[in-house]
């Protein structure tokens, strides 16, 4: 079994087995073909299923040279995966990572935004363009639904269903699960879905898409990215955000307002309870108010 090979067979089963998504696969994929610039540097003609543990361990000290621990710590789950897969599939025996230990990073709290912040950030958004009225559905659903920013240029019309108040999400591996959404925010999609979208020359294949570009397309993940900047910059906010940011404000808000933490995980969709659980950790006055609230000894 040569590199590329096993790469693909790799690819593969991530996809078919894991369900992961194509952008998981694909940095999965340029972690591994990392090692094999290395070895191909080092005038090894060796195949995955034959290299030796030295080689693996002398290739992750000499990456921890040039990349921080978070990036470290993601090539060394990354490699381990794959090797994981080989003895999975009776290639190896052993892993050659087995005893590597990945190096401790702490986690790092999600940047927010005020309610009054977001609300100031809204008010900039022209309204007297059509792409005004589609930018503010954006942030309102980004913000009320706590989507991933993928998830929402993946939304289609055929996945709103406001009579019942709930919209469906295609999160990470195409799992989907429904979001509740306020009554502001589908007042607002319907304003433009109605008024606006109408009157863009939709390309066919995206009939169905809710948000679309001046051509009639998906709008892509890096135009969700520049509307939020431009945005930032308009609104007087000094603050670095992403699309992502709206997301970790709409759990930090629903947090502090006393919502319980396992519905926060299923509406983010987050498959375990842990990766929710950084919240907690983002304005300990909630933590006191808890205390104070419920505790007998208070």
């Amino acid at each position: 079994m040569n590199w590329e090979q096993a790469i693909q067979d790799y690819s593969n089963y991530l996809k078919l087995e894991r369900g992961l998504s194509n952008n998981s696969i694909s940095s999965y994929s340029l972690d591994i073909r990392k090692l094999v610039s290395y070895v191909h540097d080092l005038r090894l003609n060796i195949n995955p299923d034959k290299i030796e543990i030295q080689t693996v361990q002398q290739f992750i000290y000499h990456s921890a040279k040039s990349i921080n621990p978070r990036s470290q710590s993601r090539l060394i789950s990354a490699l381990r995966g794959f090797f994981d897969y080989l003895i999975f599939e009776n290639y190896m025996t052993i892993n050659p990572l087995e005893l590597i230990e990945s190096p401790k990073i702490g986690r790092k709290l999600p940047d927010t935004l005020s309610i009054e912040e977001i609300d100031t950030l809204i008010s900039s958004i022209d309204l007297g363009t059509p792409q005004g009225e589609r930018n503010r559905a954006i942030i309102e659903t980004l913000y009320s639904c706590g989507l991933r920013v993928s998830e929402l240029t993946n939304i289609k019309i055929s996945d709103l269903f406001f009579e019942e108040g709930f919209i469906k999400v295609t999160g990470k591996g195409n799992k989907q699960r429904f979001v509740p959404i306020s009554s502001l925010t589908q007042k607002y999609i319907e304003l433009y879905k109605d008024d606006v979208r109408p009157h863009v020359p939709i390309v066919e294949e995206h009939q169905d898409t809710l948000f679309l570009n001046r051509r009639g397309k998906q709008l892509t993940r890096a135009m969700i990215f520049t509307i939020v900047k431009q945005l930032t910059a308009k609104a007087g906010i000094n603050k670095i955000i992403s699309p992502h940011t709206f997301r970790h404000s709409f759990a930090t808000h629903l947090l502090e307002n006393g919502a319980d933490l396992r519905a926060i995980q299923l509406m983010l969709g987050h498959e375990s309870i842990t990766t929710t659980e950084i919240y907690m950790h983002v304005d300990k006055s909630h933590l006191s108010k808890v205390i104070n609230t419920y505790h007998p000894r208070k």
